[in-house]
């Protein structure tokens, strides 16, 4: 496995500030957040976010606040480069990825292909 550089994965202090109140709501120390990458959006890829107890052994782990961040080694490659942010405004509030890597994305956001 080549080396991975946690550096060129980026959050935002909206986003930071997001999951760190929400793992107060969780009332759980041990959580992660985990962001992931699935098959079936709207045009290929899909983002995925959850609190997570468990960390893979090729889980990598980004510590840029209280809560480890962690990716899987294979979504992690197509993220390098990217933003975690958060937004709320009169459509809803979510999490969101700004990701150079993604040749379309969907109106939403929350979906992309390569």
């Amino acid at each position: 496995m080549s080396e991975i550089n946690k550096e060129k994965f980026f959050v935002s202090k909206t986003a930071k500030k997001k999951i760190n109140e929400l793992s107060k709501k969780k009332q759980n120390l041990n959580l992660n957040f985990r962001i992931y990458i699935s098959g079936g959006g709207c045009t290929g890829f899909k983002y995925g976010f959850v609190f997570d107890k468990k960390m893979n052994i090729d889980d990598i782990c980004i510590k840029k606040i209280n809560i480890p961040i962690i990716i899987d080694y294979i979504s992690f490659q197509y993220l390098i480069g990217g933003t975690l942010d958060f937004i709320e405004n009169l459509e809803g509030s979510k999490f969101f990825i700004s990701n150079p890597n993604a040749k379309i994305t969907c109106g939403c956001g929350l979906s992309f292909s390569i």
